[in-house]
Protein backbone atom coordinates (compact mmCIF):
# COMPACT_ATOMS: atom_id res chain seq x y z
CA UNK A 1 0.00 0.00 0.00
CA UNK A 2 1.40 3.41 -1.00
CA UNK A 3 2.17 5.78 1.86
CA UNK A 4 0.52 9.22 1.63
CA UNK A 5 2.96 11.98 0.69
CA UNK A 6 4.58 14.10 3.38
CA UNK A 7 2.80 17.43 3.95
CA UNK A 8 4.55 20.30 2.23
CA UNK A 9 5.81 23.02 4.53
CA UNK A 10 4.75 26.50 3.40
CA UNK A 11 7.59 29.01 3.21
CA UNK A 12 7.21 32.72 3.96
CA UNK A 13 6.86 33.56 0.27
CA UNK A 14 4.09 31.04 -0.33
CA UNK A 15 2.32 32.07 2.88
CA UNK A 16 2.49 35.71 1.83
CA UNK A 17 1.09 34.87 -1.59
CA UNK A 18 -1.81 32.95 -0.07
CA UNK A 19 -2.48 35.76 2.41
CA UNK A 20 -2.99 38.27 -0.40
CA UNK A 21 -5.63 36.19 -2.18
CA UNK A 22 -8.54 37.43 -0.07
CA UNK A 23 -7.25 41.00 -0.16
CA UNK A 24 -6.93 41.07 -3.96
CA UNK A 25 -10.27 39.43 -4.67
CA UNK A 26 -12.27 41.70 -2.34
CA UNK A 27 -10.73 45.17 -2.75
CA UNK A 28 -13.65 47.21 -1.38
CA UNK A 29 -13.93 45.17 1.80
CA UNK A 30 -10.16 45.27 2.19
CA UNK A 31 -10.10 49.06 1.82
CA UNK A 32 -12.87 49.61 4.39
CA UNK A 33 -11.33 47.25 6.96
CA UNK A 34 -7.86 48.79 6.48
CA UNK A 35 -9.36 52.27 6.85
CA UNK A 36 -10.52 51.45 10.39
CA UNK A 37 -6.98 50.46 11.38
CA UNK A 38 -5.54 53.51 9.58
CA UNK A 39 -7.79 55.90 11.52
CA UNK A 40 -6.76 54.37 14.84
CA UNK A 41 -3.02 54.41 14.07
CA UNK A 42 -3.16 57.95 12.63
CA UNK A 43 -4.96 59.15 15.77
CA UNK A 44 -2.33 57.54 18.00
CA UNK A 45 0.54 59.11 16.05
CA UNK A 46 -1.07 62.55 15.91
CA UNK A 47 -2.10 62.81 19.56
CA UNK A 48 1.43 61.93 20.66
CA UNK A 49 3.35 63.77 17.93
CA UNK A 50 1.46 67.07 18.19
CA UNK A 51 2.00 67.50 21.98
CA UNK A 52 5.65 66.47 21.52
CA UNK A 53 6.04 69.18 18.89
CA UNK A 54 4.28 71.61 21.21
CA UNK A 55 6.68 70.75 24.01
CA UNK A 56 9.67 71.27 21.73
CA UNK A 57 8.30 74.68 20.75
CA UNK A 58 7.74 75.49 24.43
CA UNK A 59 11.32 74.60 25.30
CA UNK A 60 12.58 76.79 22.47
CA UNK A 61 10.26 79.60 23.53
CA UNK A 62 11.35 79.41 27.17
CA UNK A 63 14.99 79.35 26.20
CA UNK A 64 14.44 82.49 24.13
CA UNK A 65 12.34 84.27 26.76
CA UNK A 66 14.40 83.00 29.68
CA UNK A 67 12.95 80.78 32.42
CA UNK A 68 14.81 82.88 35.01
CA UNK A 69 12.21 85.67 34.99
CA UNK A 70 10.46 86.44 38.28
CA UNK A 71 7.48 88.77 38.77
CA UNK A 72 6.60 90.68 41.93
CA UNK A 73 3.10 92.12 42.39
CA UNK A 74 1.17 93.59 45.32
CA UNK A 75 -1.02 91.22 47.28
CA UNK A 76 -3.93 91.93 49.59
CA UNK A 77 -3.84 94.04 52.73
CA UNK A 78 -6.22 91.99 54.86
CA UNK A 79 -6.23 94.44 57.78
CA UNK A 80 -7.17 97.39 55.58
CA UNK A 81 -9.47 95.33 53.39
CA UNK A 82 -7.86 96.66 50.22
CA UNK A 83 -5.10 95.89 47.77
CA UNK A 84 -1.60 96.38 49.14
CA UNK A 85 0.99 98.63 47.54
CA UNK A 86 4.61 97.96 46.74
CA UNK A 87 7.08 100.52 48.10
CA UNK A 88 8.55 102.86 45.50
CA UNK A 89 12.00 101.76 46.68
CA UNK A 90 11.29 98.07 45.93
CA UNK A 91 13.18 97.88 42.58
CA UNK A 92 16.29 99.43 44.15
CA UNK A 93 16.10 97.01 47.09
CA UNK A 94 15.81 94.02 44.74
CA UNK A 95 18.93 95.13 42.85
CA UNK A 96 20.91 94.57 46.04
CA UNK A 97 20.31 90.80 45.90
CA UNK A 98 23.59 89.43 44.46
CA UNK A 99 22.16 86.83 41.98
CA UNK A 100 19.77 89.41 40.45
CA UNK A 101 20.89 90.41 36.96
CA UNK A 102 18.40 93.14 36.06
CA UNK A 103 15.21 94.76 37.37
CA UNK A 104 12.47 96.86 35.82
CA UNK A 105 8.91 97.82 36.70
CA UNK A 106 5.56 99.10 35.54
CA UNK A 107 3.00 101.02 37.54
CA UNK A 108 -0.74 100.92 37.00
CA UNK A 109 -2.51 104.26 36.73
CA UNK A 110 -6.19 105.06 37.14
CA UNK A 111 -6.33 106.64 33.68
CA UNK A 112 -8.39 105.14 30.87
CA UNK A 113 -7.56 104.93 27.19
CA UNK A 114 -9.90 105.20 24.22
CA UNK A 115 -9.48 105.31 20.48
CA UNK A 116 -10.86 108.86 20.32
CA UNK A 117 -12.38 111.36 22.70
CA UNK A 118 -15.78 110.60 21.17
CA UNK A 119 -15.84 107.05 22.51
CA UNK A 120 -17.83 106.78 25.78
CA UNK A 121 -15.59 106.84 28.86
CA UNK A 122 -16.74 103.42 30.05
CA UNK A 123 -15.75 101.66 26.81
CA UNK A 124 -12.09 101.01 27.45
CA UNK A 125 -11.90 97.40 26.32
CA UNK A 126 -10.25 96.46 29.62
CA UNK A 127 -6.98 98.09 28.54
CA UNK A 128 -4.86 99.43 31.38
CA UNK A 129 -2.62 102.48 31.21
CA UNK A 130 0.71 101.77 32.88
CA UNK A 131 3.84 103.75 33.57
CA UNK A 132 6.94 101.92 32.36
CA UNK A 133 10.63 102.09 33.15
CA UNK A 134 12.88 102.54 30.13
CA UNK A 135 14.72 99.24 30.72
CA UNK A 136 11.51 97.18 30.67
CA UNK A 137 11.99 95.48 27.29
CA UNK A 138 15.53 94.16 27.92
CA UNK A 139 14.37 92.59 31.19
CA UNK A 140 11.36 90.96 29.53
CA UNK A 141 13.33 90.03 26.38
CA UNK A 142 10.60 91.86 24.52
CA UNK A 143 10.74 93.27 21.01
CA UNK A 144 9.06 96.16 19.21
CA UNK A 145 6.94 95.05 16.26
CA UNK A 146 6.71 98.49 14.68
CA UNK A 147 7.98 101.90 15.71
CA UNK A 148 10.15 102.48 18.76
CA UNK A 149 10.01 102.05 22.52
CA UNK A 150 10.08 104.88 25.05
CA UNK A 151 13.29 106.87 25.39
CA UNK A 152 14.56 109.31 27.99
CA UNK A 153 13.09 112.11 25.85
CA UNK A 154 9.69 110.62 25.01
CA UNK A 155 9.21 109.44 28.61
CA UNK A 156 8.68 113.10 29.52
CA UNK A 157 6.12 113.68 26.75
CA UNK A 158 2.57 112.45 26.01
CA UNK A 159 3.85 109.47 24.06
CA UNK A 160 2.60 105.89 24.36
CA UNK A 161 3.69 102.39 23.36
CA UNK A 162 0.97 99.77 22.87
CA UNK A 163 0.99 96.14 23.89
CA UNK A 164 0.11 93.58 21.20
CA UNK A 165 -3.55 93.10 22.17
CA UNK A 166 -4.06 96.78 23.09
CA UNK A 167 -2.96 97.76 19.59
CA UNK A 168 -5.55 95.39 18.10
CA UNK A 169 -8.36 96.71 20.29
CA UNK A 170 -7.48 100.35 19.65
CA UNK A 171 -6.71 99.76 15.96
CA UNK A 172 -3.74 102.05 16.42
CA UNK A 173 -0.23 102.07 14.97
CA UNK A 174 2.82 104.32 15.20
CA UNK A 175 2.01 107.88 14.21
CA UNK A 176 -1.63 107.64 15.33
CA UNK A 177 -3.15 109.28 18.42
CA UNK A 178 -5.04 107.74 21.35
CA UNK A 179 -7.08 109.52 24.00
CA UNK A 180 -5.71 108.94 27.52
CA UNK A 181 -7.54 110.52 30.44
CA UNK A 182 -8.15 114.04 29.05
CA UNK A 183 -5.58 114.50 26.30
CA UNK A 184 -4.11 113.00 23.15
CA UNK A 185 -1.04 110.77 23.31
CA UNK A 186 1.02 109.95 20.23
CA UNK A 187 1.70 106.27 19.56
CA UNK A 188 5.43 105.65 19.22
CA UNK A 189 5.43 101.87 18.80
CA UNK A 190 3.65 98.53 19.10
CA UNK A 191 5.17 95.57 20.96
CA UNK A 192 5.23 91.92 20.00
CA UNK A 193 3.30 89.56 22.27
CA UNK A 194 5.01 88.66 25.57
CA UNK A 195 3.94 85.15 26.68
CA UNK A 196 5.63 85.55 30.07
CA UNK A 197 4.05 88.95 30.72
CA UNK A 198 0.50 88.87 29.27
CA UNK A 199 -0.45 91.94 31.33
CA UNK A 200 1.87 93.99 29.10
CA UNK A 201 0.02 92.80 25.99
CA UNK A 202 -3.15 94.38 27.35
CA UNK A 203 -1.52 97.66 28.37
CA UNK A 204 -0.71 101.09 27.01
CA UNK A 205 2.71 102.09 28.30
CA UNK A 206 3.72 105.68 28.98
CA UNK A 207 6.83 107.16 30.56
CA UNK A 208 7.17 107.14 34.35
CA UNK A 209 7.65 110.94 34.58
CA UNK A 210 4.72 111.84 32.33
CA UNK A 211 2.46 109.41 34.21
CA UNK A 212 3.29 111.18 37.48
CA UNK A 213 2.83 114.62 35.95
CA UNK A 214 -0.29 114.16 33.82
CA UNK A 215 -2.08 110.98 34.93
CA UNK A 216 -2.00 111.24 38.73
CA UNK A 217 0.36 108.27 39.12
CA UNK A 218 1.73 107.93 42.69
CA UNK A 219 4.98 106.17 41.69
CA UNK A 220 4.11 102.84 43.33
CA UNK A 221 5.19 99.85 41.18
CA UNK A 222 2.38 97.57 40.06
CA UNK A 223 4.61 94.85 38.63
CA UNK A 224 8.33 94.36 39.16
CA UNK A 225 10.18 92.13 36.72
CA UNK A 226 13.63 90.75 37.43
CA UNK A 227 16.11 88.31 35.98
CA UNK A 228 18.26 86.19 38.27
CA UNK A 229 21.06 83.71 37.74
CA UNK A 230 19.35 80.47 36.70
CA UNK A 231 20.80 78.27 39.50
CA UNK A 232 19.69 80.82 42.10
CA UNK A 233 16.16 81.54 40.87
CA UNK A 234 14.45 79.58 43.65
CA UNK A 235 16.70 81.15 46.28
CA UNK A 236 15.96 84.66 45.03
CA UNK A 237 12.26 83.88 44.88
CA UNK A 238 12.27 82.82 48.53
CA UNK A 239 13.72 86.16 49.78
CA UNK A 240 11.84 88.59 47.54
CA UNK A 241 8.89 89.04 49.88
CA UNK A 242 11.00 90.25 52.82
CA UNK A 243 13.25 92.27 50.52
CA UNK A 244 10.38 94.20 48.91
CA UNK A 245 8.34 94.74 52.08
CA UNK A 246 10.20 93.70 55.25
CA UNK A 247 7.29 94.64 57.53
CA UNK A 248 4.59 92.84 55.56
CA UNK A 249 6.14 90.16 53.31
CA UNK A 250 2.78 88.38 53.14
CA UNK A 251 1.45 91.32 51.10
CA UNK A 252 3.88 90.57 48.28
CA UNK A 253 3.06 88.10 45.53
CA UNK A 254 6.03 86.46 43.80
CA UNK A 255 5.61 84.24 40.74
CA UNK A 256 7.67 82.57 38.08
CA UNK A 257 5.77 83.09 34.79
CA UNK A 258 7.52 80.22 33.03
CA UNK A 259 5.96 77.83 35.57
CA UNK A 260 2.49 79.14 34.64
CA UNK A 261 3.26 78.67 30.96
CA UNK A 262 4.48 75.14 31.62
CA UNK A 263 1.37 74.40 33.70
CA UNK A 264 -0.81 75.48 30.78
CA UNK A 265 1.04 73.00 28.58
CA UNK A 266 0.46 70.29 31.19
CA UNK A 267 -3.27 70.97 30.91
CA UNK A 268 -2.97 70.61 27.15
CA UNK A 269 -1.15 67.31 27.69
CA UNK A 270 -4.06 66.14 29.86
CA UNK A 271 -6.38 66.77 26.93
CA UNK A 272 -3.88 64.98 24.71
CA UNK A 273 -4.13 61.96 27.01
CA UNK A 274 -7.90 62.05 26.52
CA UNK A 275 -7.48 62.09 22.75
CA UNK A 276 -4.94 59.29 23.05
CA UNK A 277 -7.63 57.21 24.72
CA UNK A 278 -10.04 58.05 21.91
CA UNK A 279 -7.35 56.99 19.43
CA UNK A 280 -6.98 53.68 21.25
CA UNK A 281 -10.74 53.18 21.06
CA UNK A 282 -10.62 53.91 17.33
CA UNK A 283 -7.86 51.34 17.00
CA UNK A 284 -9.95 48.80 18.93
CA UNK A 285 -12.92 49.45 16.66
CA UNK A 286 -10.65 49.00 13.65
CA UNK A 287 -9.39 45.70 15.07
CA UNK A 288 -12.95 44.49 15.54
CA UNK A 289 -13.64 45.46 11.94
CA UNK A 290 -10.68 43.37 10.77
CA UNK A 291 -11.82 40.40 12.88
CA UNK A 292 -15.34 40.72 11.48
CA UNK A 293 -13.99 40.87 7.93
CA UNK A 294 -11.91 37.74 8.49
CA UNK A 295 -14.80 35.80 10.05
CA UNK A 296 -17.02 36.66 7.06
CA UNK A 297 -14.16 35.70 4.75
CA UNK A 298 -13.96 32.27 6.38
CA UNK A 299 -17.71 31.78 5.99
CA UNK A 300 -17.67 32.84 2.35
CA UNK A 301 -14.67 30.71 1.44
CA UNK A 302 -15.69 27.42 3.06
CA UNK A 303 -15.71 25.64 -0.31
CA UNK A 304 -12.22 26.99 -1.06
CA UNK A 305 -11.05 25.73 2.33
CA UNK A 306 -12.63 22.30 1.70
CA UNK A 307 -11.04 22.03 -1.74
CA UNK A 308 -7.61 22.91 -0.40
CA UNK A 309 -7.97 20.41 2.43
CA UNK A 310 -9.03 17.73 -0.05
CA UNK A 311 -5.92 18.46 -2.13
CA UNK A 312 -3.64 17.98 0.89
CA UNK A 313 -3.50 21.31 2.73
CA UNK A 314 -3.15 20.81 6.46
CA UNK A 315 -4.88 22.66 9.25
CA UNK A 316 -1.66 24.60 9.81
CA UNK A 317 -1.69 25.69 6.15
CA UNK A 318 -5.28 26.89 6.36
CA UNK A 319 -4.77 28.66 9.70
CA UNK A 320 -1.55 30.27 8.50
CA UNK A 321 -3.26 31.54 5.34
CA UNK A 322 -6.03 33.36 7.21
CA UNK A 323 -3.71 34.61 9.95
CA UNK A 324 -1.34 35.99 7.31
CA UNK A 325 -4.29 37.64 5.55
CA UNK A 326 -5.34 39.30 8.80
CA UNK A 327 -1.81 40.55 9.55
CA UNK A 328 -1.42 41.88 5.99
CA UNK A 329 -4.76 43.66 6.22
CA UNK A 330 -3.83 45.29 9.52
CA UNK A 331 -0.35 46.07 8.20
CA UNK A 332 -1.83 47.80 5.17
CA UNK A 333 -4.04 49.92 7.42
CA UNK A 334 -1.15 50.54 9.81
CA UNK A 335 1.14 51.77 7.03
CA UNK A 336 -1.57 54.11 5.78
CA UNK A 337 -2.22 55.27 9.33
CA UNK A 338 1.47 56.00 9.91
CA UNK A 339 1.62 58.13 6.77
CA UNK A 340 -1.55 60.03 7.67
CA UNK A 341 -0.47 60.51 11.29
CA UNK A 342 2.94 61.84 10.26
CA UNK A 343 1.35 64.13 7.66
CA UNK A 344 -1.20 65.50 10.15
CA UNK A 345 1.48 66.09 12.80
CA UNK A 346 3.84 67.78 10.35
CA UNK A 347 1.07 69.89 8.81
CA UNK A 348 -0.36 71.06 12.13
CA UNK A 349 3.10 71.80 13.55
CA UNK A 350 4.04 73.80 10.45
CA UNK A 351 0.79 75.77 10.68
CA UNK A 352 1.54 76.62 14.31
CA UNK A 353 5.19 77.42 13.61
CA UNK A 354 6.43 74.51 15.77
CA UNK A 355 9.24 72.09 15.00
CA UNK A 356 7.90 68.69 13.97
CA UNK A 357 8.75 66.05 16.56
CA UNK A 358 7.91 62.39 15.99
CA UNK A 359 9.39 60.22 18.75
CA UNK A 360 10.79 56.96 17.26
CA UNK A 361 9.08 55.02 20.03
CA UNK A 362 5.71 56.35 18.84
CA UNK A 363 6.31 55.29 15.25
CA UNK A 364 7.53 51.88 16.39
CA UNK A 365 4.56 51.62 18.74
CA UNK A 366 2.16 52.43 15.90
CA UNK A 367 3.64 49.73 13.69
CA UNK A 368 3.63 47.28 16.59
CA UNK A 369 0.02 48.11 17.43
CA UNK A 370 -1.02 47.42 13.85
CA UNK A 371 0.77 44.06 13.87
CA UNK A 372 -0.73 43.14 17.24
CA UNK A 373 -4.21 44.02 16.03
CA UNK A 374 -3.67 41.86 12.96
CA UNK A 375 -2.58 38.86 15.00
CA UNK A 376 -5.32 39.19 17.62
CA UNK A 377 -8.02 39.83 15.03
CA UNK A 378 -6.90 36.86 12.94
CA UNK A 379 -6.55 34.20 15.62
CA UNK A 380 -10.22 33.32 15.97
CA UNK A 381 -11.05 33.28 12.24
CA UNK A 382 -7.92 31.20 11.59
CA UNK A 383 -8.83 28.69 14.30
CA UNK A 384 -12.37 28.51 12.96
CA UNK A 385 -11.06 27.82 9.48
CA UNK A 386 -8.82 25.00 10.71
CA UNK A 387 -11.75 23.24 12.40
CA UNK A 388 -13.57 22.75 9.11
CA UNK A 389 -13.22 19.21 7.74
CA UNK A 390 -12.93 18.77 3.96
CA UNK A 391 -16.36 17.11 3.68
CA UNK A 392 -18.05 19.71 5.89
CA UNK A 393 -16.52 22.57 3.95
CA UNK A 394 -17.27 21.14 0.51
CA UNK A 395 -20.83 20.33 1.49
CA UNK A 396 -21.57 23.98 2.39
CA UNK A 397 -23.34 26.20 -0.10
Amino acid sequence: MTEPPEPVRLGPRELLSLGTVGLRTRPMRTALAALGIAIGIAALIAVVGIPASNQAALRTELEALGPNLLTVAPGRDVAAGSDAKLPASAPAMIRRIPPVQSVSATGTTSATVRRTDRVPADRTGGIRVSAAKLDLLPVLHGTVRTGTFLTSSTAELPVAVLGARAAELLAAEPGRLVWIKDRWFSVAGVLDALPLAPEIDNSVLVGWPVAERLLGFDGSPGFIYLRADSPAVDTVKSVLGRTVNPLHPNQVLVSRPSEVLTAQRFVERAYSALFLGLGAIALLVGGIGVANTMVISVLERRREIGLRRALGATRVHIGGQFLAESVLLAGLGGALGLLVGVAVTAGYSAAQGWPTVLPPAVLAGGAGAAAAVGVLAGVYPAVRATRLTPTEALAST
